[in-house]
């Protein structure tokens, strides 16, 4: 119970191993142990796993109110493995697949998700969560009437950021196709050029055209500029996030493909995984620093050590940077931190291995894979554990590309020879999802939209925190990470010993 307090979702499990050695517990020990199971598998991010644990305790009639918890774990699930769960199904797993999978292809939509929970109610009258709906879904229902129909678009057409923009777009009028042609209600999108107009100008127009919502600026600059405002005059989702410490400005969400919201993932990741004294090893650069402090703030919130850093010419030698980080940490290191690009990454396992570290646990960002599978290029990644967005990487993150978030999107955007610019398309497309869901989150902050750039949630300041699949190179490729270290195996997740 400490530990679920602690969010130690692997400590939980640990603590509920008793389940499996010794026969003769109390019924109702067994199915308080089974809940901690289940809230510790949720914890840990397996989803299936820990659905499916607190359905078998809901259909055991435990004395528990079980909705929510299910609830939580099973919305996260891709349309595939919510299928898989349906093959044989009992009816009250049925019926939990059937109102996951109507939340699923709502779209945001709350007068359609209404409409489509009366029929499932009606379908599954008998069902626990027909008497009482999970929170989430009954506060949605709450908000029908506020769905987004109009949206202004405040990107750029000329300057530094005219091609980013240029991609993010794309990006939105795929999907917002892709939408249409799914018979969703779709919101009318009208541009602004933000090069040429101040910020009281675009939302002065913007607001006479019958906007509901913002969806933009893209300059970093002009995001700082809102941050520091009260509020805003129309919500808006700001497509960068500004350079002050918090977000001050009510109505105001940000989001981008921050490197630094990695940073922090793989410093709860390496922390749950057993690992306490950490080494990094970033470019010796404004971007570095950024992405360095982002990662030491949250391993030192967890009381993990990070006990040595080095700051790597990008051009300079491998082999000198990883000789100082390894005589500076000395023999404690247990993990180590890594941010750099590919050409870079795969120079690093190979001198670990000459300097007899070769053993070292290796978790890394987004930038070093090149976004595409090259098994010879990569091989020497082998080992190396990182994160990415789904698009990038369908069979380690969902186990195919047609299980994709926003596939119809996905296949019209496929530009395998530019990553990089489907990693903004793939911005783009979250987006345009996020701005028509904007008064939801703005109601409902534990709203989490599964999107094609990763799991998305809003913090408490507005500012979205991306939260991406990991994979681990095997023969060069992305697969999936299920396991690392050592130990008992629950599942999908591997406990220390």
């Amino acid at each position: 119970e400490l530990a679920l307090r602690k969010e130690d979702g692997r400590g939980a499990l640990a603590a509920t191993r008793i389940l499996d050695d010794v026969d003769d517990i109390p019924r109702d020990a067994q199915q308080t142990l089974r809940h901690r199971k289940g809230l510790a598998l949720t914890l840990v991010g397996d989803s299936r796993a820990a659905a499916e644990t607190l359905i078998a305790l809901q259909r055991d009639d435990a004395p528990f109110d079980l909705n929510d918890d299910i609830w939580k774990p099973l919305s996260r699930l891709s349309e595939r493995v919510l299928d898989d769960m349906d093959t044989s199904a009992d009816p009250l797993t049925e019926g939990w697949v059937a109102l996951a999978r109507l939340y699923r292809q709502s779209g945001g939509n709350v007068s359609r998700l209404s409409e489509s929970l009366q029929d499932w109610r009606a379908r599954y009258a008998d069902h626990p969560a027909a008497r009482r709906l999970p929170s989430n879904l009954s506060a949605l229902r709450e908000l029908r009437g506020r769905e987004v129909k109009r949206i202004a678009i405040f990107l750029p057409q000329s300057g530094p950021l005219a091609n980013v923009a240029k991609a993010l777009k794309t990006g939105i009028q795929a999907r917002h196709m892709a939408a249409l042609n799914q018979g969703e209600q779709t919101p009318q999108l009208t541009y602004y050029d933000s090069s040429e107009n101040d910020l009281e100008s675009l939302y002065a127009q913007a607001t006479m055209d019958g906007a509901q919502v913002v969806l933009g600026p893209l300059d970093k600059d002009l995001v700082s500029q809102l941050e520091q405002r009260d509020e805003v005059a129309l919500p808006t989702l700001a497509l960068n996030y500004g350079e002050h410490p918090r977000n001050r400005a009510d109505k105001l969400f940000q989001y981008g493909l921050s490197a630094e919201d990695e940073a922090r993932q793989i410093a709860e990741r390496a922390y749950m995984d057993g690992h306490r004294d950490a080494a990094a090893l970033v470019p010796d650069n404004e971007w570095g620093a950024r992405v360095l402090r982002a990662f030491r703030e949250d391993w030192e919130a967890q009381q993990g050590e990070l006990d040595a850093v080095v700051h790597y010419a990008p051009k300079g030698s491998v082999s000198d940077a990883t000789k100082r980080l390894l005589d500076s940490g000395g023999d404690d290191i247990d993990m180590l931190f890594l941010l750099a690009l590919p050409s870079y990454a795969r120079q690093v396992p190979p001198m670990l291995k000459y300097y007899y570290a070769g053993d070292l646990p290796v978790y890394a960002t987004s930038q070093v894979y090149g976004g595409r599978p090259q098994p010879r290029a990569d091989h020497d990644l082998n080992g190396v554990m990182f994160v990415d967005i789904p698009w990038l990487i369908p069979d380690a993150s969902v186990g195919g590309e047609e299980a994709l978030p926003f596939y119809a999107a996905y296949r019209e955007l496929d530009a395998r020879d530019d990553p990089s610019l489907l990693k903004l398309n793939a911005m783009g497309v979250d987006a345009y999802e996020l701005a028509r869901r904007l008064p939801l989150m703005q109601a409902l902050h534990s709203l989490e939209v599964f999107g094609a750039t990763g799991t998305l949630q809003a913090r408490d300041d507005g500012r979205i925190q991306r939260t991406l699949p990991w994979a681990q190179f095997q023969s060069g490729i992305p697969a999936p990470l299920l396991n690392t270290g050592s130990g008992l195996e629950i599942g999908n997740v591997q406990l220390e010993q």
